[in-house]
């Protein structure tokens, strides 16, 4: 791993991806001993975000779109047909729905493992979308503005910020029936 500079984690069986900012992506499979850069077909190498769905690992990239992969990151081809933002922040799974954050656009949902995006951002106030968290039937996007809610799939959404004190979200993790937000600066 030449790049310090780690912005994505993702597991995948016994894999274990590290996506960086002008590295692209790296592969471990012995647990981060060692790594190897696996970027063939990779559209940019600002790697911001993954998110795993059976045997496919989708790659967010900062300028390039989604990347998927179905082969542990040997190859890439290009998944963001309909995404009209190149700038892909956060990825997330829900049933068989992938979500995608963009830098300004809001989320956008796939049906059908990326082959086409549609957007899905009604009710969001800030369209700079962080972080993707999915608890249940639950999603959450951490947005620039605070965290907004959906309930059905991304179709509308709802802020959901009492008691937040730093409403710039940058990370969200769901652990039980808890809901964790990391937040940029102070509070």
């Amino acid at each position: 791993l030449t790049n310090l500079y780690v912005n994505a984690l993702a597991i995948s069986g016994t894999n274990l991806f590290a996506g960086t900012p002008g590295g692209g992506v790296y592969l471990s499979t012995n647990n981060g001993t060692s790594w190897t850069a696996v970027n063939t077909g990779l559209t940019k190498l600002n790697v911001d975000a993954f998110a795993v769905s059976g045997a496919n690992l989708f790659a967010g990239t900062d300028g390039g779109g989604i990347c998927l992969s179905t082969d542990n990151g040997t190859s890439w081809t290009p998944a963001s047909s309909g995404l009209t933002n190149s700038y892909v922040w956060s990825l997330a799974v829900s049933g068989t729905n992938l979500f995608a954050g963009t830098r300004g656009d809001g989320v956008f949902v796939s049906p059908n493992n990326g082959a086409s995006w549609y957007p899905t951002s009604t009710g969001f106030t800030n369209l700079y979308v962080n972080a993707l968290a999915v608890s249940g039937a639950n999603l959450f996007a951490g947005t620039g503005g605070g965290i907004c809610l959906s309930t059905n799939n991304g179709t509308s959404w709802t802020a959901v910020n009492t008691g937040l004190m730093n409403t710039a979200v940058t990370g969200l993790a769901v652990s039980g029936s808890s809901l964790f937000a990391g937040t940029w600066g102070a509070g």
